[in-house]
């Protein structure tokens, strides 16, 4: 992702609140998506030049939940609660009411930032199995590659009767 210094995302703004240019020639001019300008914009009716300076930060899930209840309560877009909060991206507020609304509220209180701490050890341990149901797996992949090779070999008998067939044309009644 691009990153877009102070002044740029000013003159992108001032292009839009003072000039009346739209979002979208505004981005173009820049090199950007319109959505990241209107992001801008918000942020900067809302708080100001200080409104571009924000950082991204770490969020309390108290903080979290009490954002998306307060979008829901008044019906409020992504775009507009980040604005109002001061969350620096729509995406993150998307992003929280996605886990509110698919693991609840308690969901917004775990912290997912980096990787997991078993993620290496789940790859290092393998489920065993026990031998009678090893060994009907080897079994069964056996059974189907005999299958595979017999049809593969029928497949190839049809194709050369089919060839010698065509091959053999009815001799011509032109005498």
């Amino acid at each position: 992702m691009a990153k877009y210094s102070y002044e740029e995302k000013l003159e992108a703004v001032l292009r839009v609140v003072n000039d009346g240019m739209g979002y979208q020639m505004s981005a173009k001019i820049l090199g950007t998506d319109k959505t990241l300008v209107r992001e801008w914009v918000a942020h900067y009716k809302q708080f100001g030049i200080e409104g571009l300076l924000m950082k991204h930060g770490t969020y309390t899930g108290d903080f979290k939940n009490s954002v998306i209840e307060y979008m829901h309560a008044n019906h409020l877009s992504a775009l507009s609660a980040a604005a109002k909060f001061g969350v620096p991206s729509k995406r993150t507020i998307a992003k929280w009411e996605r886990i509110y609304y698919e693991e609840g509220p308690q969901g917004l209180y775990v912290e997912r930032r980096g990787r997991s701490s078993n993620m290496s050890s789940d790859k290092s341990r393998k489920k065993k199995l026990n031998k009678e149901t090893e060994e009907d797996l080897i079994a069964e992949v056996q059974r189907l590659r005999m299958e595979n090779d017999y049809l593969k070999k029928l497949q190839a008998l049809v194709q050369e009767r089919i060839a010698r067939e065509n091959g053999k044309e009815p001799p011509s009644s032109t005498n």
